[in-house]
């Protein structure tokens, strides 16, 4: 199948070999899986390509492909572990791909209004909030987040110090008494839940870890930031945001606070070392608000 890899995963990802090569895996890998091709998703996502297919007995279905760098394998035990219970259907594939059922891409939670996309992601990702299976390779809370700290921790950052202070102690108190050890999405918010037909919504895209409930709500609490900014209440509007979220799922108020604060810290300081200043901003600015 002849298509140029969409320019949003090629910017994101760089123009390299695994890029380079979508054409070719997209046919070898629907080949050997009997699918037949109908489009690639565009613009698509900034970490993998998804392809449209129907399988041999005409179901549709979505074809992801996922770099090797992305840990797919991650990805697809964490989606079997789920079965379908709140999060996109595993349906096979190996290595680098993993064929998921078909959801409706066009519609995402975020296309709600806010009060009501809100409540619908909660719904969703409560549902995720499970035992972790036994033996499992998912990384914990306190992994990821070290290496996170340790970016964080150079002297050279772009976040201003207090605010970096305040979000690496906030992570050291978080960790010392962590409540509980559940499979979590890692990468969850509102554009993360996707309207099916076999439940309204469904999670995509996990990057799974384990650890506690508040950690997997931070990124859905800084979520519209952009909206909150631009509102004269916008640091108001912001505290109440995280303590509605914690109080719907009971969480505590002070632990989605702490994670949020750390989570929005980490991101914006990132997203300005990456060059996306505008992003970066928008997150520091949140993330001091808290």
């Amino acid at each position: 199948m002849a298509f140029e890899p969409p320019q949003r995963l090629v910017r994101a990802l760089g123009d390299n070999e695994w890029t380079g090569r979508l054409p070719e895996l997209v046919e070898e890998t629907a080949a050997r899986a009997g699918l037949e091709v109908e489009r690639v998703m565009v613009p698509g996502g900034r970490s993998s390509l998804v392809v449209l297919v129907r399988r041999q007995d005409g179901t549709p279905a979505a074809l992801k492909l996922v770099p090797p760098l992305a840990a797919p394998e991650l990805e697809r035990a964490a989606l079997a572990h789920w079965d379908g219970f709140g999060a996109v259907r595993l349906l096979g594939g190996s290595g680098g791909a993993l064929l998921l059922e078909r959801l409706h891409p066009e519609r995402s939670v975020r296309s709600l209004p806010e009060a009501k996309a809100l409540l619908e992601a909660a719904g969703t990702v409560r549902r995720l909030w499970v035992e972790p299976p036994p033996g499992h390779a998912f990384e914990t809370v306190a992994e990821r987040t070290a290496r996170q700290a340790s970016a964080l921790s150079d002297p050279a950052g772009t976040a201003p110090r207090a605010l970096v202070d305040e979000a690496l102690a906030a992570r050291g108190e978080l960790l010392a008494d962590a409540p509980e050890s559940l499979l979590l999405h890692g990468n969850f918010r509102q554009s993360k839940v996707l309207s099916g037909d076999r439940a309204p919504w469904l999670a995509v895209g996990p990057e799974p870890l384990v650890g506690e409930r508040a950690y997997d709500l931070a990124r859905l609490a800084r979520d519209r930031v952009e909206d909150l900014v631009a509102a004269t209440s916008g640091a108001s509007a912001a505290r109440r945001r995280v303590n509605r979220l914690a109080d719907s799922l009971d969480v505590d108020r002070d632990r989605l606070r702490g994670w949020t604060l750390f989570r929005a810290v980490e991101s914006g300081t990132r997203a300005i070392v990456a060059g996306q200043h505008a992003e970066g901003e928008l997150s520091l600015e949140f993330a001091g608000w808290l």
